[in-house]
C-alpha cells in the first residue's frame, strides 16, 4: 500500500484565473406598487382641477383665519372639549367601577347607563337636552335650587351634559378594560394584607390600569374636539357656529367652512402629537425600546445622508 506524499492538499489548489464570479442580484419589479401611485397621483390631481373650476374666493381665507370670532370659537371650542372630557373621565372611572362592583343593584345601574347613551346618538342626546324645555317649565330641586328651566339650561350647559354625559359611557368601557388588564393575584394579594377594596383599587390597580388607559382616552380626546361641531344645533357658538355666521353676514359660506377645517386640523394634529408623546411616556417598561421622537427620526434621517458615500450606495 503506498501513498502519494507529493500530492498537494485541496486547499493548496490555487483558485482559478480571475476569481469568483459576483453574483447579480436582479431586484423584484412590483408593478402593482406604480400602478397604484399612478392612479392616486391623478385622482389627486382630479380633484385639485375639480377644485380650481369653483368660483372660491381663496383670498377669503386668510383674510378670516385669525378673525376675532374665529379665534373666539376656537377658545370656546377647546374649553367645551376640556370639561366635556373632565366630565366623561370621572365619570367613566366611576361607572366602570360600578360595574365591576359585586352589588347587583349599582352594576345594573352601570349597565342600563351605558346601553342607553352609547346605543342612542349624541346629536339626538344634544336636541332632547335643549328640547326639555317644552315639556318642563320649571326645575325645582327643593331647597337647594329652583329656577325656570330656560334659564337653568343654557346653550353650553346643553353641550356640556350632552357631550359629557355620552362620553362617560364610552369611558366607562375604556376604564372597565383597563381594569380588568391587571392580575387579578395582585388583587387578592393586596387584600390578604388587609387593604380595603378601596383602597386596593386606588392603589394598586388604578395606576396599573393607567397603561391601558391612558392611549384609548388620547384618541377620544381628538373624538371629542370634532364632536363639539355637533353642539351649533343647539344654539352654542363655538367654531362651527361662528364660522357659518360669518360666511352668512361676509357672503363666503364655503371659504368660512374651509377657515373651520384648518382650526379642526391644526387642533386635531396638535392633540396627536400629544397623544404620541403620551403613549410613549406609559410605554416605559413595557417595551424594550421605545419608538422614536419626530425630531428623533429627522435626525437619524440627517445623518444617515451624511455618512452615506460620495459614490451614492449605502
Amino acid at each position: 500500500m503506498s501513498t502519494d506524499i507529493d500530492k498537494k492538499p485541496a486547499e493548496d489548489t490555487p483558485p482559478p484565473p480571475g476569481g469568483p464570479e459576483a453574483i447579480k442580484a436582479i431586484p423584484v419589479r412590483h408593478i402593482g406598487r406604480y400602478i397604484t401611485a399612478v392612479v392616486a397621483i391623478a385622482l389627486f390631481a382630479a380633484i385639485v382641477y375639480a377644485f380650481s373650476q369653483g368660483k372660491i374666493n381663496w383670498d377669503a381665507i386668510p383674510e378670516y383665519f385669525f378673525e376675532d370670532r374665529i379665534l373666539e370659537g376656537v377658545g370656546q371650542t377647546l374649553l367645551l372639549t376640556a370639561v366635556s372630557m373632565a366630565i366623561g373621565i370621572v365619570g367613566g372611572i366611576l361607572l366602570a367601577v360600578m360595574r365591576l362592583s359585586k352589588n347587583p343593584v349599582t352594576s345594573s345601574i352601570a349597565w342600563f347607563y351605558i346601553w342607553f347613551f352609547r346605543g342612542t346618538p349624541v346629536l339626538v342626546q344634544l336636541i332632547i337636552w335643549f328640547n326639555l324645555g317644552l315639556v318642563f317649565e320649571f326645575i325645582n330641586m327643593g331647597p337647594v335650587y329652583k329656577d325656570e328651566w330656560a334659564d337653568f339650561m343654557t346653550p353650553f350647559l346643553t353641550a356640556l351634559l350632552g357631550l359629557g354625559l355620552n362620553e362617560a359611557a364610552y369611558m366607562a368601557e375604556i376604564c372597565r378594560a383597563g381594569l380588568l388588564a391587571v392580575d387579578e393575584g395582585q388583587t387578592e394579594a393586596a387584600h390578604a394584607l388587609g387593604m380595603s377594596h378601596s383602597k386596593t383599587l386606588r392603589r394598586i390597580v388604578i395606576p396599573q390600569a393607567m397603561r391601558v388607559i391612558v392611549p384609548p382616552t388620547g384618541n377620544e380626546v381628538i373624538n371629542m374636539l370634532k364632536t363639539t361641531s355637533l353642539v351649533s344645533t343647539v344654539q352654542f357658538y363655538e367654531l362651527l357656529r361662528n364660522a357659518q355666521d360669518i360666511g352668512q353676514t361676509s357672503g363666503a359660506p364655503v371659504e368660512m367652512l374651509f377657515v373651520a377645517a384648518s382650526w379642526y386640523l391644526i387642533l386635531t394634529s396638535v392633540l396627536s402629537v400629544g397623544q404620541y408623546y403620551l403613549e410613549r411616556y406609559y410605554a416605559r417598561g413595557s417595551s424594550r425600546s421605545l419608538p422614536p421622537t419626530v425630531f428623533q427620526k429627522i435626525k437619524a434621517n440627517v445623518l444617515s445622508l451624511s455618512n452615506r458615500p460620495a459614490g451614492g450606495a449605502a
